[in-house]
């Protein structure tokens, strides 16, 4: 018999070089956490306690920096429901937040590039209100506008917002079904650059969402998991790789899985990410070449493996 051979679909958004696609994928569970830059750390971490580590991570260095009453800045991926029992801890232990400051690193935004306002129920400026802020109690709560996300007045200066308060201690990330970080879109047109050094350099902006993250974000519960498409906003407003790479510290998580099931198209991107080529056309890939953590679970570092009994 012949064998079956074919190019990936030029449709794909992101790296499309057959024989680095097909190397990524044959990466072992029990090799992933090999990487030749130590200064990048990768942990395999359980599934059910993946949650508890980002829970518990958060409140360290929030209440690291409140007992030395030092300030805290952090940028936040959205929509996160961790930051809920995050608040609830914070709360326990009385954790003055008074010099906490948090921006998210994106938000949605429409065709026009109008950027969603925070009474937007699928805006992450309403989650993060909802599940951190009215959480936390009112007398330890910091100033209300210390918790930013991009909106139509600010976003052209979120960038030195976060460059005057020293820039963030860390960044929180999570790559997409593109490898996107944020939002920053390997085939947007707003972060097209003629050399990565030039795309490095490039700070928060409105970008055009590919077919492929806004498929993605259709799945997610904010939109009803339901695939409507039609229902995710075109653009978005995101921090970009200028603000990523300013941070002192990043750590992106790698554990998003199909309600619970072992369905997860983050197990291929998550392979990439960290053992791709470091490239635009895989924007969170530029975290290789930082002092960056990676945080695997379980079902997302599991091998990629045909699975005849789930055909159909």
């Amino acid at each position: 018999m012949s064998e079956f051979t074919f190019s990936p679909s030029a449709f794909l958004p992101y790296l499309n070089d057959k024989e680095v696609l097909d190397k990524i994928r044959k990466i072992k569970k029990e090799d992933i956490c090999k990487h030749p830059n130590p200064d990048v750390k990768i942990k395999l971490i359980p599934d059910h306690e993946f949650d508890m580590m980002c829970v518990m991570d958060l409140f360290y260095r929030i209440k690291t920096a409140a007992d030395n009453n030092e300030t805290c800045v952090l940028i936040l991926s959205q929509p996160e429901p961790i930051y809920k029992p995050l608040a609830l801890f914070l709360n326990k232990f009385q954790v003055n937040c008074k010099k906490l400051y948090t921006f998210n690193m994106d938000e949605w935004a429409d065709e026009n590039g109008n950027i969603a306002p925070e009474s937007y129920p699928q805006g992450f400026m309403n989650a993060m209100k909802r599940n951190f802020y009215a959480t936390l109690d009112p007398k330890l709560r910091p100033p209300e506008n210390q918790i930013q996300g991009p909106n139509n007045k600010n976003y052209k200066d979120y960038g030195k917002m976060l460059e005057d308060l020293g820039n963030a201690d860390v960044c929180y990330s999570g790559p997409g079904w593109t490898g996107h970080l944020a939002f920053i879109e390997p085939d947007a047109p707003e972060f097209a650059a003629g050399s990565i050094e030039e795309w490095k350099e490039m700070g928060t902006r409105i970008v055009t969402l590919g077919i492929v993250s806004i498929a993605q974000n259709s799945l997610h519960g904010s939109f009803g998991m339901s695939g409507d498409m039609g229902n995710v906003p075109p653009k978005a407003c995101t921090i970009g790789p200028k603000e990523v790479l300013a941070a002192k510290e990043r750590i992106d998580m790698n554990n998003l899985q199909t309600d619970g099931t072992f369905v997860s198209w983050q197990r291929f991107m998550t392979r990439l990410v960290i053992h791709g080529p470091v490239t635009p056309k895989v924007p969170t890939s530029i975290l290789q070449t930082t002092n960056s953590e990676f945080w695997i679970s379980e079902t997302c570092a599991a091998d990629i493996e045909p699975r005849w009994d789930k055909c159909y």
